[in-house]
């Protein structure tokens, strides 16, 4: 009997057994937490970029500074963002998991909510009603494992073939979630926010949710 996960990911060559939670570390698993993990380090150990905008028909410019409560607030919402992201990269059952990428949406939107520009909330407001429209499918996708498997476990589900509707509702979930095309359309305008490189966690938490969402499904539907 083929395992997916070793397949996937090489030797599984650390787990945690608690229940249906049970995380585990890969040849694959184990680079993408690092990766977060230290990019998150970093980013909260930076200071912010001073972005400076041109005024339009003038001979002059403004300086988009960073500081007090909005800095406290953005670097915290980054941090949590970074720690959803890895947490994500190890998680070995689809529940962690789905709450994992919805944190993950709910923190992207805070790191820009403080910033005072039309455009980029207006961005965030339409982020936040696709991520919410998207959690739907998302946690419909783990409802439906359960009911259908009897268990969550990432390591069970690979010696189950999990067809039906619920890898594609995970995956509508999961493209809701981080704004994959067509829908980065909606999140666009957010990278336009004074701020990085908080705003490039947003980049980050995306490509790395992005890499294991593909491992997840494979899991899903080539157990058995």
């Amino acid at each position: 009997m083929t395992n997916p996960i070793t397949e996937l990911g090489g030797e599984i060559l650390a787990f945690l057994n608690w229940g249906d939670i049970t995380p585990y570390f890969t040849q694959v698993t184990i680079p993408a937490f690092l990766i977060v993990v230290s990019l998150t380090i970093l980013f909260a150990l930076s200071k912010p970029e001073r972005q400076i905008e041109l005024i339009f028909g003038k001979d002059d410019h403004k300086e988009a500074e960073i500081v007090g409560k909005e800095l406290r607030f953005r670097r915290f919402m980054s941090i949590i963002c970074g720690i959803a992201t890895a947490w994500a990269m190890i998680t070995g059952d689809i529940f962690n998991y789905t709450l994992s990428l919805a944190l993950i949406g709910i923190t992207n939107i805070g790191i820009v909510a403080s910033v005072e520009k039309g455009h980029v909330l207006e961005a965030a407001f339409q982020y936040g009603l696709m991520i919410m429209l998207a959690s739907i499918p998302l946690f419909g996708s783990a409802a439906l494992v359960l009911g259908t498997t009897g268990t969550l476990s990432m390591h069970l589900l690979a010696q189950i073939s999990v067809g039906g509707f619920a890898p594609l509702m995970l995956m509508m979930g999961v493209v809701g979630e981080v704004g994959i095309a067509p829908f980065y359309a909606a999140k666009a305008e957010l990278f336009r926010a004074p701020g990085a490189p908080y705003i490039i966690m947003i980049h980050v938490s995306s490509l790395m949710v992005i890499v294991r969402s593909v491992e997840v499904l494979l899991i899903l539907i080539g157990g058995g």
